[in-house]
């Protein structure tokens, strides 16, 4: 009667987190697997050992059994095991959460993402005058590409934000005054949701964007476009501008 209960609220082998869509995000899915897995394996034990005493140890009579003061080898035993287990969680958080924050030294697509009330900026300084600006219902996106190395700088311009993206099991403050940076490596081409975890005011909401993985010629492509756009677009403002002082 209780498989249908257990079941129905998780999604094995996934028990309901992403899988990961970045390297690092890959990591994080195994530490949440491993720490999962641990917990079924935990909570097993201690039911058995609940359901073993209640039934061993169950009222038969009005005889008071004997009773016992201390027990050295099960008082060790349970103050042991448990400081063991949380030891060998921690040591697989450590390590996981190296390589989750781990900033590579070799080349990499830089980012520059700004939060603010209420919207996002994302502008690529390797590439002149490529920019991307969306506020409130308009969501930006943020073009990158698979397989490389992604360095995001994350910064705030008012008060703070929260970069997330779910797919890849990862979340940075954007804090005013202060610069976040972190790598990701997306796997696969796709587009992937994103979103302000922070309460950040009215419209915190609508604060949304995302990320469009790309294969490296297609961002390329894209990186072009947008820098001949913007270039368009300022020369037809010194234009306009020039007409207005004559």
């Amino acid at each position: 009667m209780l498989v249908p209960v257990v079941l129905g609220g998780c999604q094995i082998p996934s028990f309901g987190a992403y899988r990961g869509s970045t390297t690092q995000g890959q990591t994080a899915f195994k530490l949440w697997q491993g720490f999962f897995i641990a917990g079924l394996v935990i909570g097993g034990i201690v039911g058995l050992l609940i359901l073993w005493a209640v039934l061993r140890y169950r009222k038969k009579s009005d005889t008071i059994p004997p009773q016992t003061q201390y027990h050295r080898v099960i008082e060790i035993a349970y103050t042991v095991i448990p400081i063991l287990i949380v030891a060998v969680l921690f040591a697989f958080t450590f390590v996981a959460e190296n390589k989750v924050t781990a900033i590579s030294e070799g080349e990499q697509v830089t980012v520059n993402v700004t939060a603010f009330q209420w919207g996002w900026e994302f502008q690529y300084p390797q590439y002149s005058g490529v920019k991307v600006i969306g506020i409130e219902t308009q969501a930006p996106q943020m073009v990158v590409p698979a397989g490389e190395t992604i360095r995001i700088f994350l910064r705030s311009n008012d008060v703070i934000h929260g970069f997330y993206v779910p797919q890849f099991n990862y979340s940075e403050y954007a804090q005013p005054g202060r610069t976040n940076q972190f790598d990701l490596n997306i796997v696969h081409t796709g587009v992937y949701r994103g979103q302000c975890t922070q309460f950040c005011g009215l419209y915190h909401s609508l604060m949304l964007f995302s990320v469009r993985a790309v294969t490296p010629s297609q961002f390329q492509s894209w990186t072009q476009q947008q820098s001949a756009s913007n270039s368009a677009s300022i020369s037809a403002l010194k234009k306009q501008a020039a007409k207005g002082d004559s």
